[in-house]
């Protein structure tokens, strides 16, 4: 999913924003829940940027972790943008290793996008406010108001992170989709994405290669 919105998301006016078919995205959650292989390269990329933030907010307890939603929530409170900086990346440092790759791969995408704002009308606050829902969530509910404030400030933070992410993250955060190789495959109409994380591409635990079999049933060149 990351993948197809790294390559089409940057071309596609109102990615984030505008919702995918949902009779579709329901028939495709249907079948990815039950481990069948779906055809995501054919189908609209609104499709995929709509089962991918639901995908976020089926993580439990949000990938941000809804534990530290207060100290999140504060970090705009913080003087200036070097100050805010610090915060977010000692936050980073208490999540789970795994929601802190999968946060790299989220905001290069949406750093990709958001360099081309005038082509695809997603800037970094609109994308906040599309995709910050989906990020995190307080851990208990509460009022309206309470709600609609909150949402306000995470949405703050996540275009804050968004606009600042190769100094949140690391220049690499560019490149994390620097190899992809995409080759359709006719005896068994397939694709195969690999991604590779150079990131990490020191000899360790977290040296990887992410790699995802597509089925693809489209006619066109890929």
């Amino acid at each position: 999913m990351l993948s197809l919105l790294y390559q089409e998301g940057p071309s596609t006016e109102g990615i984030f924003r505008r919702s995918g078919s949902a009779k579709t995205c329901k028939e495709l959650k249907e079948k990815l829940d039950s481990g069948a292989e779906v055809d995501l390269a054919c189908e609209s990329i609104f499709v995929t940027a709509s089962l991918f933030k639901d995908f976020l907010r089926n993580i439990p307890g949000s990938i941000l972790s809804s534990q530290l939603c207060d100290k999140w929530v504060s970090v705009m409170d913080q003087g200036n943008n070097e100050e805010k900086i610090k915060s977010i990346q000692r936050l980073i440092e208490q999540l789970p290793r795994a929601n802190v790759v999968l946060l790299r791969y989220i905001f290069g995408v949406l750093h990709g996008i958001e360099m081309r704002s005038e082509e695809n009308q997603m800037n970094a606050f609109n994308l906040a406010i599309c995709i910050a829902p989906s990020l995190l969530w307080p851990p208990v509910s509460s009022t309206p108001d309470i709600e609609s404030e909150f949402a306000k400030k995470i949405s703050s933070l996540v275009q804050f992170l968004t606009e600042n992410c190769c100094r949140i993250f690391g220049e690499e955060i560019t490149s994390l989709f620097g190899e992809i190789l995409m080759t359709c495959k006719r005896e068994n109409s397939s694709v195969l994405v690999i991604i590779t994380d150079s990131t990490y591409d020191k000899p360790g635990p977290y040296h990887k290669m992410l790699s995802q079999r597509i089925p693809c049933s489209c006619s066109h060149n890929l």
